[in-house]
Parts: C-alpha cells; sequence; structure tokens
C-alpha cells in the first residue's frame, strides 16, 4: 500500500493517475509495476456495463477514464497507477465494439469507450463459438491484450461484408483489412 505522501490511493488515485495522460493519449500503464494492492470491487459485464459495488457506474466519463488505466495481466483485469494494482473482475471482455466501419482497405471499429481502432495485423479480429448455444463471439483486439466483444448488429454488418475464400479448413467466410484477412464463419454457415 501507499503512504499518504505518495497521493490519492484507491478508486481516487487510479482517477488522479488517469487524469495525468497527456492530452488524449493513454497513460503508459504498460510501464507501470506497482505492487498489487488487492482486489477492488468493480465488474465489467459482458454487456459492457461497469459496475461498483453492485451498482452501474453511472457517469460515462468515469468509465471512459477507468478504461484508459486497465491493464491485462497474466492473473487478471487490473486497474493500474504507478504506486498501485487493484484487481477487477471481466465477465467476458472489458470493452464491446458498438460500431463498425469500411474506411479503404481497413474496418474500423468504435468501441462503448470511445477507442477507435482499425482491425489488421496488430489488431485482430477472431470469433470463437460460445460452448454452451454453439454461435459466434466475435472480438476484436483493441490495445496490449485488451478485447472488444462485438455486438450482434455490428457482427451482422460484418458478415454481410465478408466474402468467401477457400482454405485448408474449406471454403470460409471472412473479411480483409488492412491487408490481413479474418475468417468468421465456414462458408455456408448460418452466422447470426
Amino acid at each position: 500500500m501507499s503512504n499518504l505522501d505518495d497521493g490519492p490511493s484507491g478508486l481516487d488515485g487510479v482517477i488522479a493517475a488517469a487524469k495525468q495522460a497527456p492530452g488524449r493519449g493513454l497513460p503508459p500503464v504498460h510501464l507501470w509495476h506497482p505492487a498489487h494492492c488487492g482486489d477492488i470491487d468493480i465488474v465489467i459485464r459482458r454487456d459492457g456495463l461497469w459496475f461498483h459495488e453492485g451498482s452501474p457506474i453511472g457517469r460515462e466519463a468515469l468509465v471512459r477514464l477507468f478504461s484508459t488505466v486497465l491493464r491485462k495481466d497474466p492473473d487478471g483485469y487490473h486497474l493500474v497507477t504507478p504506486v498501485e494494482k487493484m484487481r477487477i473482475t471481466v465477465e467476458d471482455a472489458p470493452f464491446t465494439a458498438v460500431r463498425v466501419d469500411r474506411v479503404g482497405e481497413a474496418l474500423r471499429f468504435l468501441t462503448n469507450v470511445g477507442d477507435e481502432v482499425e482491425a489488421g495485423p496488430d489488431n485482430a479480429i477472431r470469433v470463437e463459438a460460445d460452448p454452451v448455444t454453439g454461435e459466434p463471439r466475435p472480438y476484436v483486439h483493441v490495445r496490449r491484450g485488451l478485447e472488444a466483444r462485438i455486438l450482434r448488429p455490428v457482427f451482422y454488418e460484418l458478415v454481410e461484408m465478408a466474402q468467401e475464400r477457400d482454405t485448408p479448413e474449406g471454403p470460409r467466410l471472412g473479411l480483409w483489412s488492412n491487408g490481413a484477412w479474418f475468417p468468421v464463419g465456414p462458408a455456408g454457415a448460418h452466422l447470426t
């Protein structure tokens, strides 16, 4: 734990650290290696809503601020400051992709916390099958191991844009973005 001279701690410390990011850039959480300070009762639900102590965090600006100091480590998701590291619960992916646009050769996604990301070699689109229902669960990489679950209406748009291609696994539907091919399912499959 930090002492009082180190500045604010807990949620106040997270807010203070996130506000110190220069301009509109993201804080360098990948460079911060504070001691683990315990768990904090923040849950990011499957639908992308953030909760603190069982209540939704209603201030969008606060959720966006927290999202800038979110990091995925081998032991889970954490809010990180230069002096604290607090584990939170993420039910699926920490973000949701709420929009997609074709911009030239790229697919550009917008997340629920305001991140814009172009799919490509560094930001892959992947589709898993739900283990219970078998339905597709699509994701796009946002930054440093953090992903956004692609919401169903956005996935419908992707399927409409998909093209068929022969692969070693057989004909597949997929999408090109920034020179990379991303399969979304077998050709002829009911994906939505």
